[in-house]
């Protein structure tokens, strides 16, 4: 057979390239030749016969091939067989499947005799499957990337590794024997991490792979001749695998193997055991050992154990606060790597160098270093599966996904190319014309101008990426203060007290601050104060970093005396948890939202400073001037929870606390902006509190449940349990410091007992549910709690059961309830809770409040219970000022005005039973005609005025006292309402 241009159709190669297939060609006719020699003379099928079969479009393929790669030329040359072999197999169009592959091996590795045999196997059958994947990675079958030919390789090595273990495994058996049985019983194995592009499952075609080795515990084999200490044993079977896949024999090599990664580097222990590797990260773990770990996977050995040390180090890795100090290490990491390009002259390295492969890796593990510990989703080893993440987590636009992800692509195809040359670990690109030329071709491009070209938009557009995710914040405020005498240098010298005290006052009196000798004073003593200086070195260095931008910011403020006296608690809160520094550092934006924020509320200062986490909010100002309504609250608070292990209720309830404060810092924030009414602030308050409720009630239920079972005849699943907001909760006016009056009510007789494993009777079991609920609001972490929680208004006070069943509810409402009762029962509804029993607790509210009442009986207790909480409450002196809750005009005269009104009149008007806060009971008085228009509107604009000025004091720190002229129009107007109706 002579492949001739008619069998290798040369039309569609580049004039440059057909020579180089036309020189292919004539070595494989000499080695087809040959092969059909040794056939004739065994009496075997010639492999030439299975050549000539080949299809055209095979054909045309193979010139490709051959024409650009000199591996796949080589294997060919050597094996003239594979090729008829592999197209047979359809090998040649995709992947075989892992079994396949593993059984391949397998009955190969049956007959090796010795560690000689078992690397002649093993490199002979990556050779073969090495060709398959050069052939389909330059060929391109239907639907084939880039992400398919390193998946194929990734697979390609665990399936090495996993079958090379288990051969020396068993082949040293006889003399060193297997490893001691776990405490726990377990067997025990080599557990064989791959890091970096293995670990992730997307290697490059000719790269080496990075491991780790570990065993579980320590011991002594047992059953061999010669038993081994664990760590000795698995010591030389690490070595001995290395060389089975690294070392270079006739027959080229597996893998190159690289162990650098493991602790201590080349100095450490090979293999290091579970105990000492968890000690050694916690320990001495090193920035840039959290950024290799990021891709750490169980490739071979014990996989479950490698999944179950991999858990151990979790917290190493993902740090559960927003880690923006993992910005500056990469941002060191890239530079020294910069320097080294530059030292040697790599600019024409497509991984290295700028814009290249590495910065996009860069980008997206700078994201799960810093977010992962929150996000989850982050905690992946698969950079394509993180990097789609990353627009729903809101951390990068969809835009500019969709520009690294082909970007990338492209990138690793060239450099799958330039690997498939000589299956070279390279990526530089070629200088050789003629290496060029085959690139250039392998890629689709007429020439290798027009490659280059595309190269440098690529690479470009990377850099742009990389610098707005990776870019030092102070360079790019130098940049944009250039023009401004106010610059980061500048703020630095204040901050370390290098000017003159008069040059220091007169810079920051022209910098807008009202007392500059107090300021210049205040920060000197913070530089200078025991907490500062005592700082650790990295903390310090980004505290420094940090200052000159927080004070021209604090500039930037319409006052910015307030503005530092109010975000100086803040920064010092956090000497000591340093990443929230980062944080501030790394975000410019976030410092600006930080310094409008607490210059308007003392609140919000307050709360970022008790809380640092809150910060985090500051990085999206989409939401964190937006609140969420209760159907995304629902659905946030879900995706936090079900990020946890349901069994971890610590971290759930630190969850709960860090997603309460954080949601009502955006309400605040929205209330600071002007951008929310007041009646929303107080709703979403109030959706706040009741998305925590249902889930508070869902994790009491799981945690009583578990313990007892359910009560005979109730769902496992569905609490048969309502949750009743009294007051600001039941009203829909929930305030920033408001605490939650509840009443618990269940579905029982109160007859028989729980099915759990530890049973008791069913009045226990919705007792024990209900101090749950209470635990779980009140109880105190570094998140603080979730709420106050007043149970005063259930049935007979704090004399009466903590739950009752919703019977004995409506017998004591009906039966003993005192008028004070039924006036907070208007102000009640279901707040959490089956839904079947709400409707139930409707309608004996209803019955209630709409009982026929004796109108004379009702006003005097109405009036004399507002006379004692006046005598108790309200300012005792006459003064200019006005108690806006409890003095006579105030607050709670409407509140009473509107509890009376529904108790008299909803027997005749059931529309008065729709509604439990004020406003909207006002409204139904007037259309109701109870109440003319004019007056019902003068109520509310009253009430409307005491509760806004009520929730800016909250947030500005002050008492609820307002000036008695400022509010005279309003008051007048309810005391007028008030003699007319209740003391006439």
């Amino acid at each position: 057979m002579q492949l001739n241009d008619k069998f290798l159709p040369l039309e569609n190669l580049p004039e440059t390239l057909q020579h180089v297939a036309q020189r292919a060609g004539q070595r494989l006719n000499d080695a087809l030749s040959q092969a059909d020699n040794v056939a004739s003379m065994t009496k075997q099928p010639r492999p030439s016969a299975r050549w000539e079969e080949l299809s055209p479009s095979r054909r045309e393929a193979l010139a490709k091939v051959l024409s650009v790669s000199t591996f796949a030329l080589d294997t060919l040359t050597r094996y003239p067989q594979w090729l008829g072999e592999l197209d047979a197999t359809g090998e040649l169009e995709a992947a075989p499947t892992r079994d396949d592959q593993q059984q391949w091996l397998q009955s190969t590795l049956e007959s090796a005799e010795d560690e000689t045999a078992l690397q002649r196997a093993l490199r002979r059958f990556r050779r073969a499957r090495m060709l398959g994947i050069v052939w389909r990675d330059l060929n391109r079958p239907d639907g084939y990337t880039m992400w398919d030919t390193a998946q194929a390789v990734s697979q390609l090595a665990e399936i090495c590794l996993e079958a090379a273990l288990g051969w020396l495994e068993a082949f040293y058996a006889p003399r060193w024997g297997l490893p001691a049985a776990r405490a726990d019983g377990a067997p025990q194995r080599l557990v064989v991490l791959g890091m970096g592009k293995l670990g992730a499952g997307e290697l490059n075609l000719s790269s080496d792979i990075d491991l780790i080795f570990a065993f579980p515990e320590k011991g002594d084999t047992q059953g061999g001749r010669n038993p081994l200490e664990h760590q000795e044993y698995f010591t030389k079977l690490g070595q001995k695998l290395i060389a089975a896949l690294d070392a270079m024999t006739a027959d080229g090599f597996v893998f190159r193997v690289d162990m650098r990664l493991r602790p201590l580097g080349d100095g450490g222990p090979l293999v290091g055991s579970f105990a000492m590797l968890s000690s050694y990260y916690q320990d001495q773990g090193r920035e840039w050992e959290r950024y290799a770990m990021l891709k750490a996977r169980p490739v071979a050995g014990d996989i479950d154990a490698g999944f179950g040390l991999l858990a151990s180090l979790r917290p190493f890795v993902y740090r559960r606060y927003l880690d923006f100090g993992a910005i500056e290490s990469l941002r060191e990491l890239k530079a020294m790597i910069n320097r080294e390009v530059k030292r040697k002259g790599m600019q024409s390295n497509i991984k290295l160098g700028p814009g290249g492969i590495r910065e996009v890796e860069f980008v997206v593990q700078a994201f799960q270093l810093i977010r992962g510990g929150r996000d989850t989703e982050l905690q992946v080893t698969s950079l394509h599966t993180a990097l789609t993440r990353l627009p729903e987590l809101g951390l990068l636009p969809q835009a500019v996904v969709d520009e690294l992800l082909p970007d990338y692509a492209f990138l690793r195809d060239i450099e799958h190319v330039i690997q498939a040359l000589e299956d070279r670990q390279t990526q530089m690109l070629p200088t050789d014309e003629s290496d060029q030329a085959r690139v250039a071709f392998a890629m689709g491009y007429a020439s290798w101008a027009q490659l280059i070209e595309q190269i440098d938009k690529v690479r470009e557009r990377v850099r742009q990426h990389f610098d707005a995710v990776i870019a030092d914040p102070e360079e790019n405020a130098q940049d944009a203060n250039d023009d401004s005498h106010q610059t980061p240098a500048q703020w630095r010298l204040i901050w370390r007290n290098e000017l003159e005290q008069d040059e220091a006052v007169a810079y920051l009196s022209s910098a807008g601050f009202i007392e500059p000798e107090k300021v210049l004073k205040r920060l000197q003593s913070l530089y200078q104060s025991r907490q500062v200086q005592s700082m650790q070195r990295i903390g310090f260095e980004r505290l420094d970093a940090l200052m000159p931008l927080l004070l021209a910011a604090v500039a930037e403020n319409d006052t910015p005396d307030t503005a530092l006296s109010r975000v100086q608690p803040l920064i010092e809160s956090v000497l000591r948890r340093t990443a929230y520094l980062a944080l501030l550092r790394e975000n410019p934006h976030a410092l600006e939202h930080l310094m409008h924020l607490c210059a308007a509320s003392p609140w919000i200062a307050t709360q970022l400073a008790r809380y640092p986490i809150l910060l985090d909010e500051l990085l999206t100002p989409e939401t964190l001037y937006t609140p969420a309504d209760k159907t995304r609250l629902a659905d946030e608070l879900r995706q936090t929870l079900n990020r946890l292990p349901e069994d971890d209720e610590e971290a759930q309830l630190e969850a709960l606390r860090v997603f309460k404060h954080a949601q009502m810092l955006h309400v605040a924030a929205s209330d600071v902006a002007g951008t929310r009414h007041l009646m929303k602030v107080s709703d979403y308050l109030t959706y706040i509190a009741e998305v925590i409720l249902d889930a508070v009630l869902v994790m009491a239920w799981k945690h009583v449940t578990r313990k007892h079972g359910v009560p005979e005849g109730l769902d496992l699943n569905e609490p048969a349990f309502l949750v009743i907001g009294y007051g600001k909760l039941g009203g829909i006016e929930l305030g920033y410091g408001s605490d939650l009056d509840l009443v618990f009510l269940h579905d029982s007789d109160g007859k028989g007992s729980t099915d759990g494993p530890r049973p008791i009777e069913t009045p226990l079991f919705f007792t024990r549910l209900g101090q749950r609920i209470i635990h779980l609001l009140t109880a105190v972490t570094p998140a603080g709690s979730l709420y106050e929680v007043d149970m005063r208004l259930r049935p007979s006070g704090n004399a009466g059961l903590l739950v009752t069943s919703l019977d004995a509810f409506a017998d004591y409402q009906q039966q003993n309830a005192w008028t004070w009762e039924h006036q907070a029962l208007v102000r009640a509804r279901v707040v959490a809770g089956s839904s079947l029993l709400a409707k139930r607790f409707d309608q004996v509210r209803g019955d209630i409040l709409s009982r026929k009442r004796e109108i004379h009986a009702l006003r005097d207790d109405v009036v004399k219970m507002r006379h004692k909480m006046r005598d108790h409450l309200s300012s005792k002196a006459q003064s200019s000022g006005f108690n806006l809750k409890h003095d006579a005009g105030g607050m709670v005269d409407i509140e009473f005005l509107c509890q009376y009104t529904v108790l008299a009149l909803a027997n005749q008007t059931p529309a008065l039973l729709t509604y439990s806060d004020n406003i909207r009971i006002l409204e139904t008085l007037a259309e109701s005609e109870h109440l003319p228009l004019q007056e019902a509107e003068q109520l509310k604009d009253a009430y409307l005025a005491y509760r806004s000025r009520t929730h800016r004091a909250a947030l500005t720190g002050e008492k609820a006292i307002g000036k008695a002229d400022d509010f005279k129009e309003h008051r007048t107007a309810v005391n007028a309402l008030w003699q007319r109706f209740l003391e006439p």
